[in-house]
C-alpha cells in the first residue's frame, strides 16, 4: 500500500519554508524522529496527524491521500 502522507507532509513543510526541526519542535518530538516519519521508516502517530492537520489547516483525509482537495469543506 502506498503511503502518500510521506510526499504530502514533506510537500506541506517545505510550502511553509519550515525545517524538521521546526516540524518536529511544534509536535514536542525530535527532529530525528520526524525525518523517520517522512522516509517513511516510522509511521506517523496520530496525534502527529492531528497536530499536522491543524497547523497546516488542512483535512486528515488530504494528508493521507484520501482526498486530493486541501482544505476542509465545512457544512452548514
Amino acid at each position: 500500500m502506498e503511503m502518500k502522507y510521506i510526499k504530502r507532509i514533506r510537500d506541506l513543510r517545505e510550502d511553509h519554508d519550515l525545517t524538521q526541526e521546526q516540524v518536529a519542535k511544534m509536535l514536542g518530538t525530535s527532529q530525528t524522529m520526524y525525518a523517520r516519519y517522512e522516509r517513511g521508516a516510522n509511521e506517523l502517530p496520530i496525534r502527529h496527524l492531528l497536530a499536522l492537520c491543524e497547523y497546516y489547516k488542512v483535512s486528515a483525509d488530504y494528508v493521507l491521500g484520501i482526498d486530493g482537495k486541501m482544505n476542509r469543506k465545512i457544512n452548514k
